[in-house]
């Protein structure tokens, strides 16, 4: 296959996938929690596609005789060039790197200038060299942003983080060899190595269009399995999230050890605010007094949304009287604390019930006791903490 073709083909292939980019993730006219805007990271991965794909069609045009060569190439592996940075920064974007723009832009204006200054010098010989080394760094960095936080990421990430590392060492490779070995190298030919060359630019261009639509679908996937578990207005364990997590510890409570408290709280008259100030404040009302709360516990404490209002918290290794202390000082906090809404500054108390796990409770006679618990705060006037009853001792038989 021919330059020319191989260039055209890069063309046509970011073309396409700029084209999907205009179906691919379209903002819903309600309900859309973005605001009706793309993420940041895939418009700016848009625009790096746009920009490639601009710049090998003025490549295979300028191949082809259509525009002066003096001018399309330069102008065209600036394009280029300028599209795989940016690739790379949405990559950094996607991960999370918000300061990769002020690395990128000096970056990429040194990264021009070196290339234009080895254009000038030798058209053939330092533009192959600098072409290939500039275009093997971006893509370097691309993997480096795909392999960030590689502990927890996921098989895909990994894949395409060694992927696209490994394709980039190919690129760079024909730079080296041109400097090195301008005749070639053994086996290894300048055509040879040409072929190889536009064959890893191709595999990098498809790898990054089917990888980017991949991670967006992990990220999806991740972002359902997280919503089955978490309540995501509160930022907490859901009612199905608090009793995975809570099974456990009710399977250790049958085993000597240390006891683990549960703890019942709900806001006092918490309806009053959504009446009089509307939802939104409500929920203003309802983050804040969650983060208060988060504020008081261990990160081995767990909280979890139950319903409406009403929140668990699971104390690990902690005695009822232990867990009487962290409710009190919780419920402190809350009495103390005023939230700023648009409309007024808000304070609510709440109250408590606690108790401890026993070896012969299931989850429904653990809650049950709690919530009499709560019960009890309740009627004995709200913001206060309330124990469950110790456990009756088995008389033992004469």
């Amino acid at each position: 296959m021919d330059s020319t073709t191989i260039v055209l083909a890069l063309a046509l292939g970011n073309l396409a996938i700029c084209a999907a980019l205009i179906f691919f993730e379209q903002p819903h006219q309600e309900g859309n929690v973005s605001g009706g805007r793309r993420p940041a990271a895939l418009t700016i991965w848009g625009w790096s596609r746009q920009m490639q794909a601009a710049g090998w069609l003025l490549l295979a045009i300028g191949g082809a005789n259509i525009v002066p060569e003096r001018l399309a190439l330069p102008v065209a592996y600036g394009l280029v060039i300028a599209g795989v940075a940016w690739e790379a920064g949405a990559l950094w974007e996607r991960a999370g790197g918000r300061r990769w723009r002020s690395i990128a832009t000096p970056a990429l204006v040194l990264a021009v200038g070196a290339f234009l200054l080895c254009y000038w010098i030798d058209e053939i010989g330092l533009r192959a060299l600098a072409s290939s080394l500039i275009l093997a760094a971006f893509y370097l960095s691309a993997a480096a942003a795909l392999a960030r936080g590689w502990a927890q990421a996921s098989m895909l990430r990994r894949f395409l983080a060694l992927a696209t590392a490994l394709l980039a060492l190919v690129v760079g490779a024909r730079g080296a060899l041109v400097l090195l070995a301008p005749a070639g190298w053994g086996w290894m030919s300048n055509e040879l190595l040409r072929q190889l060359y536009s064959a890893a630019l191709y595999l990098l261009m498809l790898l990054g269009g089917f990888g980017w639509l991949l991670l967006g679908k992990e990220d999806v996937q991740d972002q359902l399995a997280r919503l089955e578990v978490v309540d995501p207005l509160a930022d907490c364990f859901n009612r199905r999230g608090f009793f995975q997590v809570l099974a456990p510890w009710m399977a250790l409570a049958r085993r000597p050890g240390p006891s683990t408290a549960l703890v019942l709280f709900d806001l006092d008259q918490f309806k009053r605010v959504n009446d009089s100030y509307g939802h939104p404040a409500g929920d203003v009302v309802l983050r804040t007094l969650v983060e208060v709360c988060k504020r008081q516990l261990r990160d081995s404490d767990q909280l979890g949304r139950l319903v409406g209002v009403e929140f668990a918290i699971l104390l690990p290794r902690t005695s009822q009287e232990d867990a009487a202390m962290v409710a009190e000082r919780m419920r402190a906090a809350i009495a103390a604390t005023k939230v700023k809404t648009e409309r007024a500054m808000i304070s609510l108390t709440a109250s408590f019930g606690v108790t401890a796990i026993r070896a012969d409770d299931s989850s429904v006679t653990l809650l049950a006791r709690a919530d009499e618990a709560l019960r009890a705060a309740k009627e004995g006037g709200r913001d206060r903490v309330a124990l469950a009853p110790p456990a009756q001792a088995i008389p033992a038989e004469a």
